[in-house]
């Protein structure tokens, strides 16, 4: 199994950027799936999740109604996530994961078992 993660980069205040996490070895369309990002000092944050139907998503109280988290089950599943309105403290490597206990989407990061090598974001003030 692989998550890939991608779309990172640099970006000023108030610009958007969109994430890519492509899944491969397996499908995942039944499996939540959900993105957190870690800045450095900082212990690794929720950020958004989605149920496998995508149908069902949460977020983080920081990114509400900035970011957007969505997902294409076509073939192997491909994870999105849409940052705009992005700010300093948005700062951070973004990792994308898998739960592969089929539940609701979950907010913290004991509960996901594969995740991607991470991309850097990073936002100038």
């Amino acid at each position: 199994v692989q998550l890939q993660a991608s779309g990172g980069g640099l970006v000023q205040a108030g610009g958007s950027l969109r994430l890519s996490c492509a899944a491969s070895g397996r499908t995942f369309s039944e499996n939540a799936m959900g993105w957190f990002r870690q800045a450095p000092g900082k212990e690794r944050e929720f950020v958004a999740a989605i149920s496998g139907s995508g149908l069902t998503t949460l977020y983080a109280d920081s990114v509400k109604g900035r970011f957007t988290i969505s997902r294409d089950n076509a073939r192997y599943t491909v994870l999105s996530l849409q940052m705009n309105n992005l700010k300093a403290e948005d700062t951070a490597v973004y990792y994308c994961a898998v739960d592969i206990t089929i539940t609701p989407p979950r907010n913290y990061a004991g509960a996901y078992d594969y995740w991607g090598q991470g991309t850097q974001v990073t936002v100038s003030s």
